[in-house]
């Protein structure tokens, strides 16, 4: 082992802030599907308690990573709805916004 670490691609960077993501959902006792494809970005569905799916993505904004999710069959992702990737109640907030 050389001792250099590799930098994450942003698809990788994506994938471990989704994980960690699922993980707390799971915590609330939500259950999370991650889609990962084989060309873009990776992609988390929560399935809401009125049975609407969500889909939750990662963008890499100014400042840093920002979760931003809309309903699955919505085209536009909408800039107003997100939350700071490293916040700590992120999936708080997330749920909190699927369920209202």
């Amino acid at each position: 082992m050389t001792g250099k670490m590799r930098m994450h691609t942003p698809h990788e960077e994506q994938l471990i802030h989704l994980v960690r993501l699922g993980w707390d959902l799971r915590s609330l006792g939500v259950a999370t599907s991650l889609i990962v494809p084989a060309v873009g970005p990776p992609v988390m569905e929560i399935m809401s308690a009125s049975g609407v799916r969500v889909r939750v993505q990662v963008v890499r904004r100014a400042w840093g990573w920002v979760f931003t999710w809309r309903p699955w069959w919505s085209r536009l992702w909408r800039r107003d709805k997100w939350v700071w990737a490293f916040d700590e109640h992120a999936a708080d907030m997330i749920m909190a916004a699927v369920t209202a």
